[in-house]
């Protein structure tokens, strides 16, 4: 069938994954990427606290960009980083996990608390498809001067925009407008800022 997004179509698994289309993870192509991603992050994640120039050196090998006097505390945990983008002068605490499938973009002066997850993956909800191990990815976008409480779960396809506040423990399902607080699973917005 033309419309099957399972079937064949010429592309790569990698050119289908970075479309945002059905592919199959155990591509040999993606799994060396993978592989290269996880050598980076293992590296970075046994550096020590004052090792901040090797740190930095490691970050620019293994993320997409990232901007000036941004600090991420190990441990990382990425898929592949190099779809992750991180603006300048943004915190994040321990345990960030950003599965990068599709592209990450996160912007100036965020901060993002403790062992947060940035999650692009999707699977299919037709039991056969997902059991033969197709999947998406959708990408998610974080504005300027967010900040991600901890423990916060943002979602595939998800946009959060400037300046709101995510409370601890929330569940971003679907987009949240700038210059709001919002909390809760799913998330909802309880205040206004601007």
């Amino acid at each position: 069938m033309a419309d099957d997004p399972y079937a064949p179509d010429g592309r790569s698994m990698r050119e289908r994954m970075v479309a945002g289309d059905q592919y199959l993870a155990d591509d040999p192509e993606l799994d060396e990427e993978s592989h290269v991603a996880q050598d980076l992050m293992t590296a970075y994640n046994a550096t020590r606290s004052r090792q901040k120039p090797l740190r930095r050196a490691l970050l620019e090998q293994l993320l997409g960009s990232v901007g000036e006097g941004t600090e991420i505390r190990p441990p990382l945990y990425v898929d592949y980083g190099s779809h992750v983008t991180i603006g300048a002068r943004c915190f994040a605490n321990y345990g960030l996990m950003a599965l990068d499938v599709a592209e990450i973009s996160i912007g100036d002066d965020v901060q993002i608390g403790p062992n947060v997850q940035l999650l692009t993956p999707t699977h299919p909800v037709e039991p056969g498809p997902r059991r033969d191990k197709w999947e998406s990815a959708k990408p998610i976008t974080i504005g300027d001067n967010v900040w991600l409480g901890g423990g916060t779960v943002v979602c595939p396809g998800v946009t959060i925009g400037a300046n709101t506040v995510v409370g601890a423990g929330s569940v971003v399902v679907k987009d949240l407008p700038a210059d709001v607080v919002a909390v809760g699973n799913p998330a909802r917005v309880i205040k206004h800022l601007a």
